[in-house]
């Protein structure tokens, strides 16, 4: 009786039986053998495991200059009329010491814990500072894997601020014509402090006139030395 699904084998006579299909096993046999040659030849590619991503420190200034034209633009488009914003060297500077503080003590607020803002800090170094001026500060955690990728910071720095009102209105004040953008880092977070600035078209305070030297003391006049006599032989 034949099974569902099997063939015959043909006798022989000597009643051997014979493979029907004995070729057919062969050639897999010598494609297995082949694939496994192929296979024992084909060399081992060593992994290389990715670079490690650059030091937060050296993307500040990267990191600085990319809000800064990502402010510009959301401010155009908010308020057409707003003032382009001039960066001022020292609104950098205020900047990015308030940032820095931030980073070192790993605190955000306007104020640091004694009590410097960036307004005493400029009227610190400078006492002819006058007009009006503002500050956008936010932060952000990132990991030591993964790094600080400068774009998607900075778009999201600026997104904090559009979607808060009042850091969006200190953005697209159309007064404002000045700014400086401040970035640091610590172990693990980012602080970024904007500042805007504007003098309100008020001229320059008027200088005291440098004290005038005293003058110099006069001196007495010394009397007349009298003459002697000519001695006549008195």
């Amino acid at each position: 009786m034949q099974r569902s699904g099997s063939a015959p084998s043909p006798k022989n006579a000597k009643g051997i039986f014979r493979p029907a299909h004995k070729g057919r096993v062969l050639f897999i046999f010598a494609l297995l053998f082949l694939l496994a040659a192929c296979a024992s030849q084909t060399p081992r590619v060593a992994y290389t495991p990715p670079p490690p991503p650059p030091d937060p420190h050296t993307q500040m200034d990267a990191l600085e200059a990319r809000i800064l034209t990502l402010v510009q633009e959301e401010r155009q488009k908010i308020n057409p009329e707003a003032k382009v914003l001039a960066l001022d060297s020292e609104l950098v500077g205020v900047a990015r010491k308030r940032s820095a503080d931030m980073a070192a003590k790993s605190y955000m607020a306007h104020a640091a814990p004694d009590g410097t803002t960036s307004t005493t800090l400029i009227m610190d170094q400078d006492a002819d500072f006058q007009g009006l001026l503002a500050e956008n500060i936010a932060a952000q955690y990132y990991t030591p894997q993964m790094g600080v990728d400068v774009e998607t910071f900075a778009k999201k720095f600026v997104r904090i601020w559009l979607d808060s009102p009042d850091h969006r209105r200190v953005l697209s004040t159309s007064i404002y014509d000045r700014t400086g953008v401040g970035a640091s880092v610590n172990g693990d977070e980012v602080f970024v402090v904007q500042l805007f600035a504007s003098n309100l078209g008020l001229p320059p305070p008027p200088r005291e006139p440098p004290p005038k030297e005293p003058a110099a003391r006069p001196t007495a006049d010394a009397p007349p030395i009298p003459k002697a006599r000519p001695d006549n032989g008195r």
